[in-house]
């Protein structure tokens, strides 16, 4: 409404203005050096037609715009009409139920009262009314009690596993060699063995007797064979036995007091079996490099796992056990895993450790994960990832080697992505924008595929086509000096980028050991003879 009163306002406002327009027009009239061609009246007439217009188009669209908020009013009240017509008949149909339910009760109570005294049959039938009337108002309760049950017994037996009872006929039998080749033959089926290993675990007689069972081949042999291929086998192994001391942990969590048993409880015996295998483990962490490992070791991560299924993590010097965590810190159980060793009062020591080591992705993953962001801040840390990783784009690019620019272009994608990736997975948008990152990843691709395409366009080919029907065939009339061609090396490492001398005057691709050919330039497309020839890059068609 107000804008309406703002445009009627100025509407009105017009024959002012066409008067301050007279006044105007009337003083450059008077002045003689200028002459016009136009009257007052014709632009007085002019103006008073635009301004007829404009009144009677405002008037149409006000008429309009009252018809439209009568048409909304009238609708606003057919609903509420019709929305209390809806509630009047809910209202009704309870009321009417409620009659029906008192009619039929006092009726059943009249039977009662008119059936024949018999004491054995009033009781009864008492007994039934009642339970009748009981079952009759129970029955929500009930329904509830059994979906609650439907649901325990959903989340106890997984409906993805191939063959749910096999785990669980295992562990009652206490096999943890089969356990082992049934999860190995099942490797398919992972992620459903991890859901149901649990459940099945706490049909052991001893879940905590089994799972050390299964953990006496964790170092039957080496990962790497002679070869230096990894031993596919026995690295499945020891994911199982990692996966094995995840369920049985995760078992422990999720268990009710007093929903396992004492035999199936982590007694003094077992723990000190455990202590057994640390120090069997611990000398061969030692051997294994997993400083190497660059954050992703799996022996380190089954000694932790160890430590915390076992509860022997009191036994051990927790410098000892903080200095296991940066072999484990790609990983993606390290936080939970640094949890139940009860190490969060060590990491600020340990993220230092990794920011000093050059790894700011695993330092800003712990330091959001246990909300150290303010001593840590996330986005200095990435951007420094990233000029790391750019630092070998400082070396001029003329005194770089094209396999050494592939591998600065590759580390600079690769760290792209692995940022991206971090500040998407702690909700770092605002602090640090993605696009610019993801252009700067869409012009490293792009690049890439342009010199591998220029690569494959500069592979030399091995023959050439034999030429067909009448060719003009340039004849070999003298041999140029033997010192016109360099020598070829014997072994060279980049056959593509052999140069060859041409003489000033012709253009001609030449064949080594024969004078050029004397081809005509319409014959270009043509080949006279199927001899290897060698041409240089820049007169490749």
């Amino acid at each position: 409404m107000e804008d309406i009163r703002s445009v009627a306002t100025l509407i009105d406002s017009t024959t002012s203005k066409i008067q301050q327009l007279q006044h105007a027009f009337a003083e450059l009239e008077s002045h003689n050096a200028i002459s016009l061609n136009l009257k007052w009246k014709e632009l007085e007439e002019h103006f008073r037609g635009l301004e007829k217009s404009l009144k009677k188009r405002f008037d149409e669209l006000e008429v309009e715009e009252n018809e439209y908020v009568t048409k909304v009013k009238e609708a606003q009240e057919m609903l509420e009409s019709r929305e209390a017509a809806v509630v009047a008949k809910e209202l009704a149909s309870l009321e009417q139920l409620q009659e029906q339910r008192d009619a039929a009760l006092s009726a059943l109570f009249d039977t009662y009262k008119t059936s024949p005294p018999d004491p054995i049959a009033e009781s009864v039938g008492a007994r039934n009314g009642m339970t009748d009337v009981i079952s009759e108002e129970n029955s929500d309760v009930t329904n509830a009690k059994s979906s609650l049950e439907d649901v325990c017994h959903a989340e106890n037996v997984n409906p993805h596993t191939d063959h749910p009872s096999e785990l669980v006929k295992l562990c009652e039998e206490m096999d943890a060699e089969g356990l082992h080749k049934f999860i190995s033959d099942n490797r398919k089926n992972m992620s459903s063995i991890r859901e149901e290993m649990p459940v099945a675990l706490r049909r052991a007689a001893n879940p905590f007797s089994l799972v050390l069972d299964s953990l006496k081949g964790f170092y039957a042999g080496e990962i790497l064979g002679s070869d230096g291929k990894k031993d596919g086998n026995l690295l499945g192994l020891r994911r199982t036995c990692l996966m094995l001391m995840e369920s049985l942990e995760q078992l422990l969590a999720d268990a009710l007091p007093g929903s396992l048993s004492d035999k199936q409880m982590l007694t003094s015996d077992i723990k000190e079996k455990a202590k057994v295998i640390t120090k069997e483990w611990k000398p061969k962490l030692d051997h294994l490099g997993i400083e190497a490992s660059s954050g992703n070791s799996l022996e380190a991560h089954a000694y932790l796992q160890l430590l915390a299924t076992f509860d022997i993590v009191s036994e051990f010097d927790q410098d000892e056990i903080c200095k296991l965590i940066p072999a484990v810190a790609r990983r993606r159980q390290t936080v939970d895993l640094c949890c139940s060793l009860g190490l969060p009062n060590k990491m600020p020591g340990l993220i230092e450790y990794l920011l000093n080591s050059g790894r700011q992705i695993e330092a800003v993953n712990l330091a959001c994960a246990f909300k150290l962001t303010e001593q840590f801040p996330p986005v200095p840390l990435l951007k420094a990832y990233l000029k790391d990783a750019r630092k070998v784009a400082q070396v001029k690019a003329g005194s770089m080697s094209p396999g050494a620019q592939n591998e600065m272009n590759e580390r600079e994608l690769a760290a792209l992505k692995v940022v991206i990736k971090c500040i998407e997975e702690h909700k770092l948008e605002e602090q640090y924008p993605v696009d610019p990152l993801q252009k700067r990843i869409v012009l490293l691709e792009k690049a890439k595929a342009d010199k591998k395409r220029v690569a494959e366009v500069a592979k030399p080919q091995s023959k050439r086509p034999r030429a067909t029907g009448c060719i003009y065939t340039a004849r070999i009339t003298s041999m140029p000096d033997k010192s016109f061609y360099r020598a070829l090396p014997e072994r060279s490492p980049y056959p593509y980028d052999m140069q060859y001398a041409y003489a000033a005057e012709n253009h001609y691709p030449l064949r080594m050991g024969s004078a050029p050919y004397s081809i005509s330039p319409a014959q270009t497309n043509y080949y006279g003879n199927s001899y290897h020839v060698h041409y240089q890059t820049a007169y490749l068609h």
